[in-house]
């Protein structure tokens, strides 16, 4: 199957275009071709972006929503159908990839209620016979670029927003995951969303986010992949004084303390680090852990990390899928042979497992270090895989210490019974996304989803804060005293 970009409401299939492999990361099989676009294919997709928001941002909110509810319904309908797409071509198990789906259709929902919303605010003038209020206003066209690891959830939690607030949009998808962006294009085309309001670009981000980037009729850019490429999209925007909103990376810690239910702490940090094969931007990478319990929870975790089964996803019984290709696994392995040299203690996993039934795809043992200091690079650096290292600290504050002293800013967590603890960390861990007795992942929609320092930019994904990414303030003022009345001047007591 050849992928054609949507553009216009129409599929633009290009003969003379390159295309290139979408292959399945647990058994190597060609799933389709997906083209590589050009700045031309941009700029003929945000033409047709401009004409349609012009026309777009005149239908009533409360009626732009009902294409949400209709595409909510559709993607429940279609639940199982798009979840097998997913898992294919991402390689995420089964159940995870219902669980994106659903959270793509609880997103269709939550944002469609917030067309008869969109709340401004009234506020009293201080003269009199005036009226002052505040409206949200759409921006335009916005670019939507998407990483694999979550090829359809977090682009609703971009275009549903954007499609809410009055704006139209240019998607470009990963390369290595197109096929939900193709069925979310069917999606569109089937509830009959406008022409030219959802437009989908396929290709590199060299060269298509790029053109996005750069493009002047492009007014925001909404981002989510590492913090390298965030940082050059910030850069290229800012000169374009486009709105740039980034979220990046994490290197996500669940603290346990002495007083935790190890138990459950164990549960979490398993679902946490390994879960989608620790390809997750909240995933944890490192734990850490009041030294009274170091060993039991170390030794608990060894003991479940051996009934984590590996293989493909689709496979109801598999726990752990692989990772997204070849370049993940050598910059996962190469990790380890880091910690290793760095004076950690490699406990169990770091191997690439190349024998069969394994040989065709691309998967990873879960991997567990001890002995982890602090400002190891193991400890410091994003590894995006499943990985986790073990780092000892003697008291409530020092494990508040460490978990702060990485560059990101994500997602963090803590098992104690102490209240007084749970009241301090959420207020001292210095991450956008805090986690009482439960792991680092697991964000719900109606929250705002991003980080602080290198994580993002002080944008957030989800929630009513997304509006905030797709919307322009306006203020307005009234004045029905039928005179010139000067604010700061007339108003004197």
């Amino acid at each position: 199957m050849k992928l054609a970009n949507y553009v216009n409401g129409k599929w633009q299939e290009n003969p003379s275009a390159e295309f290139t492999e979408v292959v399945n990361p647990a058994n190597g099989e060609v799933l389709a071709q997906v083209p590589l676009s050009t700045r031309s294919d941009v700029d003929t997709a945000v033409k047709a972006a401009r004409v349609a928001q012009k026309k777009w941002a005149k239908v009533p909110a409360p009626k732009r929503a009902d294409y949400l509810y209709e595409i909510g319904r559709l993607m429940k309908q279609k639940k199982e159908q798009l979840a097998q797409v997913l898992t294919k071509e991402m390689g995420k198990v089964i159940e995870e990839a219902r669980g994106e789906v659903q959270e793509g259709i609880d997103m269709a929902y939550y944002m469609a209620g917030e067309g008869r919303r969109l709340f401004g605010e009234t506020t009293p003038s201080e003269l009199a016979d005036k009226f002052a209020m505040s409206v949200r206003s759409p921006i335009g066209v916005v670019g939507l670029i998407t990483p694999w690891n979550f090829p359809v959830a977090i682009a609703t939690w971009k275009s549903f927003p954007a499609i809410v607030s009055g704006n139209s949009f240019l998607w470009k998808p990963a390369t290595e995951t197109p096929m939900m962006a193709y069925e979310m294009a069917k999606i569109f085309e089937e509830v009959k969303l406008p022409q030219g309001v959802a437009n989908i670009v396929f290709g590199s981000g060299s060269e298509v986010g790029t053109a996005m980037v750069e493009h002047p009729d492009i007014h925001v850019i909404s981002f989510t992949g590492s913090t390298e490429t965030g940082r050059k999209v910030a850069e290229a925007g800012g000169r374009n004084l486009k709105k740039v909103s980034l979220e990046m990376g994490g290197k996500n810690a669940v603290i346990v303390m002495e007083d935790a239910d190890l138990d459950l702490a164990v549960e979490g940090i398993l679902w946490s680090a390994f879960g989608t094969a620790g390809q997750r931007c909240t995933a944890c990478s490192r734990v850490i852990v009041h030294r009274d319990v170091k060993e039991k929870l170390q030794n608990r975790l060894l003991e479940k990390m051996k009934t984590l089964s590996i293989g493909d996803g689709l496979d109801e019984s598999v726990k752990v899928g692989p990772v997204i290709n070849k370049k993940a696994l050598e910059k996962i392995h190469s990790y380890i042979g880091i910690g290793q040299e760095e004076g950690a203690t490699l406990l169990a996993g770091g191997e690439v497992l190349t024998y069969a039934p394994y040989d065709k795809g691309n998967y990873y043992t879960p991997t567990l270090f001890t002995d982890v200091a602090p400002d190891m690079r193991i400890a410091q650096e994003e590894i995006f895989g499943p990985v986790v290292s073990i780092i000892e600290v003697a008291s409530f504050e020092e494990a508040i210490e460490v978990n702060n002293s990485v560059i990101y800013g994500l997602s963090s967590s803590i098992y104690t019974q102490d209240v007084n603890r749970v009241f301090k960390a959420q207020r001292d861990l210095d991450t956008g996304i805090v986690y009482i007795n439960a792991g680092t992942t697991g964000a719900e929609i109606h929250l705002p989803f991003g980080g602080t320092k290198g994580t993002g930019n002080g944008h957030r994904d989800s929630g009513v804060a997304a509006l905030d990414v797709f919307t322009e303030w306006k203020s307005i003022y009234v004045d029905y005293s039928g005179k010139l009345q000067r604010a700061q001047i007339d108003n004197e007591i």
